[in-house]
């Protein structure tokens, strides 16, 4: 496969990844959705575009080629099934974001209240949910592809819904390196995209970190979740306050 064509590709699965049109990254760049089209259909745009399409969506020209973005073979959510099994049993969801963050075997072992019989049995679980691959005694091989994520409405977001949400939030946020910012406003259809598309470039940055992190030792590292979005809404209360007739 030709240079162009590999890059051409790769830029159309990261568009793919963040639910982003051609229109989205031509609003980024400043173009015209035909301009986009016709560079990725020839393939022939210049150096300088690149740099400003990768810019653009957060990623280096070294990320966007990495064979791994473009290999289908990994997993990029689960099935129903899946995600059922994880939900009715919550070790085999712990071990199971565990390995997909990179832990090792010693390392569950060693943070948490699962001695190493039971916790093979577990990865032989997953593995035989083809999760992941084990090997006995303590080879993992994670079989989720670097853009995996949960099923919208699956049982596992439900989960989270209900039961990870709620107790997330029940925090002042004071914690060094803790943040949290509550804005409201009104943005025009363009502005949203643009919105969008930030929020996408921070949640690929977070992953960035957190793999360049999985090289460090654990006692280095510590749990940290972030939840980013966006969407176009209107607080219940505020709304029965309306005039008839108002959107």
């Amino acid at each position: 496969m030709a240079g162009s064509r590999i890059v051409v590709d790769a830029i159309r699965a990261v568009l793919r990844e963040r639910a982003m049109s051609y229109r989205d990254l031509a609003g980024l760049l400043g173009l015209s959705e035909a301009t986009i089209k016709r560079d990725l259909g020839k393939g022939d745009f210049s150096l300088h575009r690149l740099d400003r399409i990768c810019e653009a969506l957060g990623v280096s020209v070294d990320e966007l080629i990495r064979h791994d973005r473009i290999n289908g073979a990994a997993l990029t959510e689960l099935s129903q099934r899946q995600e059922a099994a994880l939900v009715a049993d919550s070790k085999l969801l712990l071990v199971t974001y565990l390995v997909v963050s990179d832990w090792r075997f010693s390392e569950i072992m060693a943070s948490f209240r699962i001695d190493e019989n039971e916790l093979v049995s577990l990865l032989l679980k997953l593995d035989a949910l083809r999760i992941l691959d084990y090997r006995p005694p303590r080879r993992i091989k994670k079989l989720t592809a670097r853009n995996f994520a949960w099923r919208k409405d699956g049982p596992v977001q439900v989960f989270f819904l209900t039961r990870v949400l709620p107790e997330f939030f029940n925090s002042r946020f004071e914690g060094d390196g803790d943040a949290l910012h509550f804005v409201g406003g009104t943005l025009s259809s363009a502005s949203r995209v643009r919105m969008k598309a930030a929020i996408e470039r921070l949640a690929a940055e977070f992953e960035h970190l957190a793999r360049e992190d999985a090289r460090l030792p654990l006692e280095a590292r510590d749990g940290c979740s972030a939840i980013i979005a966006l969407r176009k809404w209107e607080f219940s209360e505020f709304t029965r306050l309306r005039r008839p007739g108002e959107r």
